[in-house]
């Protein structure tokens, strides 16, 4: 008997029992199921009901855009510059550590202008967004967004896996598991890394912001560089052709196949897929990334940055190439909105990066027929106070860290153009009508993909994991087109 076929006759109690199950549930269940069983064998568990959005490009605003800058008008804070916040406004609220030994807590009216844009009527920085405005009656305005968290990385954290503490899978990771891929030769979950005009105040991302978490591995973001090789490694080394890569990784997983067969492990697959995935890549990442060929209309839509590797709009432009090939999710991160000082020098530079870039991608997937079926998501993971954090003159500010509301926006896939949902106080400090948890925002984004939130899950340590907890949740009917 060889040492193969021994280790295979000694299997333990917990392998020969998750073998059984894979067999004996997988015909039970196959017999049940009929077609569908085949759907889930392919990569995607299937939906619920017939989605809305097929694909998503998410732009999160790294460090917390001020919403009373860019959208939250509040006109009447002109008449309270420089007065302390009232008490009763505060209401006891944690303060970060950065403002909390502050003596006095003074009004920071904005200093930008803002005017009423579309049909809708949604008031919006005049001076910094002429080009999104046009894009008012497209978008779905969300002003009562609100989250536990006050620091950046358990907010982060919350807003893209649905909870504070790390290893839970984020949201671009439950759409890949849910839906599965449509083209096999790129990943299902892509990650794009943008660098701001402005440099000043950057946070630290890390992967565990597009980590599978306790889903299969598959399910992981896949980051692309702007620079070099898109891909680490994707290219041959030096003396080794693609035929001898080929039969590499044939025989790599070969072994990997063997050693799947014999204790189970479904990380093994994942290694297997992987690499199969890696070389298929070799051909079609380098047709995706070079953008020479795109007409010049399109550069003049997105802008002249939009030939600059790594670049806001580069990578919004390299999302839209993505999406059309088939890519269910994009991830796209730009930082430095942690403005904690010189609002009015940087908010400009950076509402330069996103203005056009964000107009053009609204427009470029309208002409593509690809807008109603793609979910563009943009928002940070909270929002700033209306007091200034250190000093304070009529042109310039600081803003420190607030959870208690904020603004993001969807537009296209099934969310409702010119909605706008939600309303704070006189200072953005409080929510006065339609408070929206990020976990209520969570249950719509799944629920436009096709997903009845409080189903679609995941067994891990013995429970239901979901990415909208366990808490009572619910789907906000009129973010919804």
């Amino acid at each position: 008997m060889s040492i193969l076929h021994e280790w295979d006759t000694f299997q333990t109690r917990r392998q020969l029992f998750a073998k059984g199950k894979n067999v004996l549930g997988g015909a039970a269940l196959a017999s049940l199921l009929g077609d569908s069983f085949a759907n889930a064998s392919t990569g995607a568990v299937g939906t619920h009901f017939a989605p809305k959005a097929k694909r998503v490009i998410y732009l999160h605003m790294v460090g917390g855009p001020s919403q009373m800058d860019l959208f939250d008008y509040k006109p009447g804070m002109k008449d309270f510059y420089d007065k302390d916040l009232p008490p009763s406004i505060r209401n006891g609220q944690r303060l970060t550590t950065m403002t909390s030994g502050q003596a006095r807590f003074p009004i920071a009216p904005s200093k930008f202008n803002f005017a009423q844009r579309g049909q809708c009527g949604m008031w919006m920085n005049s001076d910094l967004l002429p080009n999104l405005g046009k894009n008012a009656d497209d978008i779905c305005w969300m002003r009562s967004l609100h989250t536990e968290a006050i620091n950046h990385e358990p907010a982060i954290c919350a807003m893209q896996t649905g909870n504070q503490i790390t290893g839970r899978p984020c949201l671009g990771s439950w759409a890949s598991y849910g839906l599965g891929a449509m083209n096999s030769n790129l990943p299902t979950f892509v990650v794009l890394i943008a660098t701001p005009t402005n440099r000043e105040q950057e946070q630290a991302i890390s992967s565990r912001l597009w980590s599978s978490g306790y889903l299969p591995g598959e399910h992981a973001g896949v980051s692309f560089r702007s620079k070099g090789d898109p891909i680490l490694f994707i290219n041959n080394p030096p003396g080794v052709s693609s035929s001898v890569r080929k039969r590499t990784i044939e025989g790599l997983n070969a072994l990997n196949e063997l050693n799947y067969q014999q204790v189970g492990d479904p990380e093994t697959h994942t290694r297997i897929q992987q690499y199969e995935m890696a070389f298929r890549m070799q051909a079609s990442v380098p047709e995706l990334t070079d953008i020479t060929k795109e007409p010049e209309h399109i550069f003049k839509m997105y802008g002249d940055e939009a030939k600059k590797p790594g670049t806001f709009a580069n990578s919004v432009l390299m999302a839209r190439r993505l999406a059309e090939r088939g890519v269910r999710f994009t991830q796209i991160y730009l930082n430095n909105w942690d403005h904690h000082s010189n609002v009015g020098g940087r908010m400009p530079s950076q509402c330069k990066d996103i203005d056009q870039p964000c107009h053009a991608l609204i427009e470029d997937l309208k002409q593509r027929g690809m807008f109603e079926d793609t979910l563009i998501i943009w928002g940070g993971e909270f929002g700033r106070t209306i007091y200034s954090q250190g000093g304070l003159t009529k042109e310039n500010y600081g803003r420190d860290h607030h959870p208690r509301c904020f603004t993001m926006w969807m537009a296209g896939g099934g969310a409702k153009g010119g909605a706008i949902y939600g309303e704070t106080d006189d200072f953005s400090y409080n929510i006065v009508k339609d408070p929206l948890h990020i976990s209520d925002f969570h249950a719509t984004v799944l629920q436009l993909l096709g997903y009845n939130h409080e189903r679609f899950t995941y067994k891990f340590q013995g429970l239901d994991q979901k990415l909208t907890g366990v808490e009572h949740r619910k789907v906000i009917k009129e973010l919804i087109a």
